[in-house]
């Protein structure tokens, strides 16, 4: 909650017991004292360690290189290589491809690949029951070479939440696309606990990777509703 202060707290910013002071578009107020979850999940740390690996291998590209990504991501504005069409940095070009290409096993790539794009998965099925959460997708490209399957999730939500999709986060490895029902319980459960009768839906984003250009595909959705 916040509160906002009188003349005497004019100057005041920082944090003191359990309040935080602080200045926003010129408003002073005065907040709880947020200090947020010291735990952070296996996923969460692998993500941070992906990150820092890249933020220095960028510095260690030579001058050409980095302007090949420049150019790189001049070229790609517009296509949908990423899964969205917005304007985007050399840097952010390497750390997005990369970064799949990475979590995927791979190595850094140095110098842009060639980027045709990626078709977004077809419709998928979530099965939920107290015994099972399965997710499966109506059909799979001919051929799934270099392609990998990337299910986020949201925790369990309420009855009286009807869409909760930017909630959805990774409790899974990548998954090779498969035309069978896919086994995700076990990481769900471990990851985000298990639905409820009170908490009884989930809510799926899902997209494909190219392993080894790391281009990403658009979003696709799947919501589940704990059965009897």
């Amino acid at each position: 909650m916040k509160y906002v202060p009188s003349i005497a707290f004019d100057e005041m910013s920082g944090s003191a017991k359990g309040v935080t002071a602080a200045k926003t578009r010129g408003r002073k107020y005065i907040r709880n004292r947020g200090y947020g979850g010291a735990a952070r999940t296996s996923y969460q740390a692998s993500v941070k360690s992906v990150f820092k690996q890249l933020s220095q291998a960028w510095q260690n590209l030579t001058n050409e290189q980095m302007l090949a990504w420049h150019a790189a991501a001049n070229s790609a504005q517009g296509r949908s290589v990423l899964g969205t069409k917005s304007k985007i940095s050399g840097s952010n070009l390497f750390s997005r491809l990369n970064f799949w290409v990475v979590t995927a096993g791979g190595s850094v790539m140095t110098t842009p690949p060639a980027l045709t794009g990626v078709a977004a998965p077809a419709a998928a099925t979530v099965a939920l029951s107290a015994s099972a959460m399965t997710f499966t997708l109506d059909s799979i490209p001919d051929s799934v070479t270099n392609l990998k399957l990337v299910i986020l999730a949201s925790e369990p939500q309420s009855n009286g939440v009807n869409r909760a999709y930017s909630k959805a986060a990774a409790f899974t490895s990548l998954q090779t696309p498969v035309a069978t029902a896919i086994n995700i319980k076990t990481d769900y459960d471990k990851k985000n606990g298990t639905p409820t009768v009170g908490n009884p839906k989930v809510f799926f984003r899902y997209f494909y990777i190219n392993t080894t250009t790391g281009e990403k595909s658009a979003d696709m959705y799947a919501s589940a509703k704990l059965s009897a």
